[in-house]
């Protein structure tokens, strides 16, 4: 579907539908709404903020009837360009679809529209006694509708799983215009295909959604950090080998490698070790009768050979200053590198080490720096790539970089993609992780929901 003009007529057609304030068309206030969290920019013709279901179901029938495309939008915290425009058309934007509809916890279930902040929600659920375990780090700013477009988790999937394992049900409209009720309202479920996992993951390319149905979590008691510092990355990992491996699974376990200690040190005050080979944040939560009991069996696997030091929490204060370190990775990277690229691959948990090794001779290779920090309970590594965008020689050499990490991740049996999606960024290398004959069949899925491809186009597939 090429760029074009959008007809006057759509855009009177849509005035009908929606509130006069509803409907934006002017370049400037179109404009903010053509970005996300990656380095693409593409203006929508127009922006429209519907609040209902009917409203949706409109807007789509329009777009099918005048070929317009349409791009479903939460906060645009995505990296990939997933939420960029790159055919212009219509931008949905959910801030007005931002209701917690229903919140049941007798049967551990909340009802929300897309546009929910994942922060909103919540505290909503903490007085309760509930939770929702997604948590990205984009939390206080990202929806429940992006968190479950992207499947995008956090830290809390090592124990609690990603969106896919903590939705019920989804209602949407399809890209043909059909009404979507999906899943159930249940913790059990066999009735049909399992639709609401199809369409959690898919990006916006096969439905738009209009309410979701939340699986709940009961909040524990208590919790505690723990902070382990090892001689070696093989210390590390054999060391999240070890606790993946015992009953006890941590809510949290967080990695970071050599080349990011040495970056929080020197651009922060935190005092870490000057020969740390890698850190790993644990944390650990469970009611106050099971909790030493949690803590005692996770500390005891974090204890191999090359651990240099382990410290544990005792108290809120200290567990603050434990994660303290951690939290100043991101600031030291965006003084190095504002520009950096940030990829986010997966391996299973006992290649991380190769992995590691193998990003560090690419670094070499290619004379990029690169830092590496993530979720090692699942095996989930953020690759931090960080140059000068400016710099075309050092883009170049990037580009291939980024090339040959990929075909390193691929050899491990791993995935290009853990939370951070496809969109634009990713789709050229989707055939060397998904054989032709299956792609084949996903692009039959796609023109049964979506005959006209007026979803989100431009996305997930290569070209």
């Amino acid at each position: 579907m090429q760029n074009h003009r959008i007809d006057p007529r759509f855009v009177s057609n849509l005035q009908a539908v929606l509130p006069v304030d509803a409907v934006l068309t002017e370049p400037a206030d179109c404009l903010p709404y053509g970005c996300d969290n990656s380095r693409r920019m593409v203006a929508p013709d127009v922006v429209v903020f519907p609040t209902s279901h009917q409203q949706i179901k409109e807007i789509i029938a329009l777009c099918n009837q005048h070929k317009v495309p349409l791009l479903a939008r939460g906060r645009a915290t995505a990296t990939t360009g997933a939420t960029v425009p790159v055919h212009g058309g219509v931008v949905v934007s959910f801030e007005r679809m931002n209701q917690i509809i229903a919140i049941d916890p007798d049967n551990r279930v909340a009802v929300v529209e897309p546009g929910v902040i994942n922060q909103d929600l919540q505290d909503a659920l903490k007085e309760y006694g509930f939770f929702w375990p997604p948590d990205p780090t984009s939390a206080a700013y990202c929806t429940i509708g992006g968190n479950v477009s992207c499947n995008s988790a956090g830290p809390r999937a090592v124990k609690y799983g990603t969106p896919r394992e903590n939705i019920f049900g989804i209602k949407a409209v399809a890209g043909d215009g059909s009404d979507i009720n999906a899943g159930v309202y249940t913790s059990k479920g066999v009735v049909g295909y399992d639709l609401t996992r199809l369409i959690a993951g898919s990006e916006g390319t096969l439905a738009v959604m209009t309410e979701i149905t939340l699986k709940l979590t009961p909040l524990q008691q208590e919790d505690r950090v723990i902070q382990a510092i090892y001689s070696t990355m093989e210390a590390a990992a054999n060391a999240v080998a070890q606790i993946m491996a015992q009953p006890e699974t941590p809510c949290a376990l967080e990695f970071i490698d050599a080349n990011a200690i040495e970056m929080i040190r020197s651009y922060s005050d935190v005092d870490l070790p000057h020969n740390a080979g890698a850190m790993l944040m644990i944390e650990v939560d469970a009611n106050e009768e099971h909790i030493q009991n949690a803590l005692d069996q996770v500390s005891a696997a974090a204890k191999v050979n090359g651990l240099l030091k382990l410290e544990v929490a005792e108290t809120d204060e200290q567990a603050q200053a434990l994660w303290r370190v951690r939290k100043a990775l991101s600031p030291a990277l965006k003084k190095v590198a504002p520009k950096k690229i940030n990829e986010d691959v997966v391996v299973p948990v006992s290649s991380i080490p190769k992995l590691i090794t193998g990003l560090n001779a690419l670094a070499e290779e290619y004379l990029i720096k690169i830092v590496n920090f993530g979720h090692a309970g699942n095996g989930n590594i953020h690759v931090n790539l960080l140059i000068n965008p400016d710099d075309k020689n050092e883009m170049d050499r990037a580009e291939q970089c980024l090339d040959k990490v990929f075909d390193l991740v691929l050899g491990l049996k791993g995935t290009i993609s853990g939370e951070h999606g496809i969109g634009i960024e990713k789709k050229k290398f989707v055939p060397r992780e998904i054989e032709q004959e299956t792609l084949d069949m996903m692009k039959k899925i796609k023109a049964v929901f979506d005959p006209l491809g007026i979803l989100n186009p431009g996305k997930l597939f290569p070209e």
